[in-house]
Parts: structure tokens; C-alpha cells; sequence
């Protein structure tokens, strides 16, 4: 399904619906957490009873589908939220990405704290992991994407900061127009609401057909 897409004469009604979507959505989430908690129950209450497998394995499908469904509606009200960051200086991002990636990651330049900035250590982890999970999804089936983690000073010209640059290497996202705006399906939308993140960090994603990329901002104290 494609994204709808505002035009200058509808900005405001959109801004409007989003609003409401956000609270109707965050309703119903919570709605979808008490049918979760009918269903442990229930689940329970057949357990102890020796129901057929069957029945078992119905009532186990439904409550992963209760999981996908909060989980697609909490990240959906995380995106409609404005993000307020709690940054710690100085947190290094290497062990940020590998929580993220499992350790799965070559650290091409750098030693210990060459990747320190000003991070939210958990907002940040979350965006990275999804970041990753879609990036495994668009490698071959049997392959992992190849990931590098680079350090780059800016021209001191520039006056900017170093940056660290993280790359997925290996995926196939040719066929996608904007996979960091998309917002197909829940997947798309966690990957929308990592974009938030990174973007609110002062960093950048980018997206080529063979490659995901994150740019972050990093510290040139030495303090």
C-alpha cells in the first residue's frame, strides 16, 4: 500500500487527523492489552484442563497477533508523540550497536571511545535494532548484511564535529523508493519512527539501492 501524501491545501486537516489517530490508537491499544490478559487466562485455564492441541495452538495465535497489533499501535503513538531525548554525554555508540547487531559489526578505525556523543541510550538502541532487523530482511535468504561502524572528521573548516557512520552493506533496496518513509506495514513505520530518532540526535539516514546508512553526531572534547 502506498503512503498517502499531503499536498499544500490539506497540511492542516492531515495535522488534525494525526492528532486524533494518535489518541484513538493509544485507546485501543490499551484496549488490545486487557483482550491480552483474557487470553493469558484463558490460555492458562486450558493448560491445566488438558484441552485438545488444537485449541492450544488457536488460542497461541491469538495472542501473538494481541502482541504484533499492541506493539504495531505503541510504536504508531511513539511516532505521533513529539520525541523529548534524555542525552547523556559522552556515552560511547560501539556498544550501542552492538547490542543492536548481536556484535555483528566491524569497528573499521577507532579505539575505545573514538565514538563518544551526546546520546538517549535508549531511544537510540531501539532505532539501530530496527534499523537492523529490516536491513536482515532485505539480504538474501541464508546471508546476514555486512555492517561497519567508521569515524570521519569534518572539515575544520565546517566547524562541525566528527561523525560516526554506520552502514548495512549487502541489502537489496532497489525497489524501494523511501524505505525510511514509507510507513508499509509495521516494519515500515518502526523503521519511520528510527529515522525520528536518529534525525532528533542531529544524525541522517540514507538509503541506496545495496546499502542503509546512519550518520551521527559525535563529540570533539576530549573532556
Amino acid at each position: 500500500m502506498k503512503p498517502i501524501k499531503a499536498t499544500t491545501n490539506d497540511t492542516d486537516a492531515l495535522i488534525e487527523l494525526g492528532r486524533a489517530s494518535v489518541q484513538i490508537v493509544h485507546d485501543l491499544k490499551n484496549q488490545v492489552n486487557g483482550l491480552k490478559l483474557y487470553a493469558t487466562f484463558l490460555r492458562k485455564r486450558m493448560e491445566k484442563s488438558e484441552r485438545p492441541a488444537d485449541e492450544l495452538e488457536t488460542i497461541n495465535k491469538i495472542m501473538a497477533g494481541l502482541e504484533r497489533t499492541a506493539t504495531d499501535m505503541n510504536t504508531l503513538v511513539r511516532f505521533g508523540r513529539p520525541l523529548e531525548l534524555q542525552l547523556k554525554p559522552r556515552l560511547d555508540l560501539a556498544p550501542l550497536l552492538a547490542a543492536a547487531t548481536e556484535g555483528d559489526f566491524a569497528q573499521r578505525d577507532g579505539g575505545d571511545g573514538a565514538y563518544r556523543g551526546d546520546f538517549d541510550a535508549p531511544a537510540l538502541s531501539d532505532a539501530l535494532k530496527s534499523i537492523h532487523a529490516s536491513a536482515r530482511q532485505l539480504t538474501a535468504k541464508d546471508a546476514s548484511p555486512n555492517i561497519d561502524l567508521r569515524r570521519a572528521e569534518s572539515e575544520a573548516a565546517t566547524g562541525t564535529p566528527p561523525f560516526a557512520l554506520i552502514e548495512w552493506r549487502g541489502v537489496n533496496a532497489a525497489g524501494d523508493d523511501d524505505i525510511f518513509n514509507s510507513f508499509n506495514g509495521g516494519a515500515g513505520l518502526r523503521l519511520a519512527l528510527a529515522a525520528k530518532v536518529i534525525h532528533a540526535h542531529g544524525g541522517a539516514v540514507e538509503q541506496t539501492s545495496d546499502a542503509l546508512r546512519v550518520r551521527l553526531p559525535l563529540r570533539n572534547d576530549e573532556g
